[in-house]
């Protein structure tokens, strides 16, 4: 707890392009919590080297990232806005917390045999690791709640055990975390293979709508989605393209499931389509707009940068002291 609040925690990776599922799945569901929960979110720069970045690049898309952050509505002085690799305590409770997971809970995580089998020639000991990592992050802000999808349960799985483990070993020490599941478009599924996740780093262009694609290009990418020979729009199983227009035209629009069949009863792909293009467009543009604006302010951005990991860097050594002293490392003296 901090001032009375719970604490939540979340990160984004800063590798590729966000797409609209990142933001409909995670980033939108953000901008509701900040009142309830004392919100820490992070660009995850840390974790993005598990895959060769090109250096100047990843700065690039970091800050790309903390910026789009704030222009998407999160307000920087009511969350904690900042690069992970800004806060040592992240790795350094890493460190001390892969000594406290085993190899079989690490060797059973799906994420990283999946990442493995992309990445043959680097398959290195931090992606193996990575859930230490992602448990180090979480656990070193006391998170009471971290905003999770379904592929990311099973790391905060891991990270519950550990917590609990190092409990009971050392006392109440970390906070054990619960997921928070948004209820609206919590997987926006691809536009081309819609029985997979929409992925920034789909080979396929036409597969993502990125955050930054322009109107034109947005409504050519909708009218390419993968639907059916049905001609029925429906909301089931057996229509998963469909299915995922839906999920996005409502999350978009505001819509409950009933009101969007109702609004496209007796209409065709096309026309569904073309609407559903239209509503992400009016909720992606004011974005884009004030990523532009924000983007020439280097002085605001640096400000926030500063005040934000003086902040975060307070919190973490408050649990990183409290840890350190558990395990019998000698106190510092200052």
């Amino acid at each position: 707890m901090i001032d009375g609040k719970k604490v939540l925690f979340s990160g984004m990776q800063a590798t590729g392009n966000l797409t609209l599922g990142n933001y409909l799945g995670a980033l939108k569901n953000w901008l509701t919590l900040s009142d309830e929960y004392e919100c820490f979110y992070s660009v995850v720069d840390l974790h993005s080297i598990t895959v060769r970045q090109e250096p100047a690049q990843l700065r690039k898309r970091a800050r790309d990232l903390l910026t789009l952050y704030i222009a998407a509505g999160l307000d920087p002085k009511k969350n904690c806005i900042y690069y992970q690799s800004h806060v040592a305590g992240h790795a350094q409770l890493s460190w001390i917390l892969n000594c406290y997971t085993y190899m079989g809970e690490l060797n059973r995580m799906t994420q990283f045999k999946d990442k493995a089998s992309k990445h043959t020639d680097n398959i290195n000991a931090g992606l193996f690791t990575y859930p230490v990592l992602m448990a180090a992050d979480i656990l070193l802000f006391q998170a009471d709640v971290v905003p999770v999808g379904k592929d990311q349960l099973q790391h905060l799985e891991l990270t519950r055990d550990v917590a609990q483990r190092f409990n009971s070993i050392y006392g109440d020490v970390f906070t054990v975390p619960e997921p928070y599941i948004g209820k609206t478009g919590a997987k926006i599924m691809s536009l081309q293979e819609p029985s997979k996740k929409m992925s920034k780093s789909d080979e396929n262009p036409n597969a993502s709508i990125l955050l930054m694609d322009d109107p034109d290009t947005i409504i050519r990418k909708f009218k390419r989605a993968v639907t059916d020979s049905e001609a029925c729009i429906c909301y089931r199983d057996e229509q998963p393209g469909i299915k995922n227009l839906l999920d996005i035209y409502c999350t978009c629009t505001n819509k409950t499931v009933e009101e969007a069949l109702r609004e496209f009863e007796g209409k065709g792909y096309g026309d569904f389509k073309l609407a559903v293009g239209e509503a992400v467009v009016s909720v992606l543009k004011p974005i884009q707009d004030e990523f532009a604006r924000l983007s020439k302010d280097k002085v605001y951005i640096d400000s926030i940068i500063k005040e934000n990991a003086e902040k975060a860097n307070y919190y973490a050594n408050k649990t990183l002291r409290k840890v350190q002293k558990k395990v019998g490392f000698p106190e510092q003296i200052r």
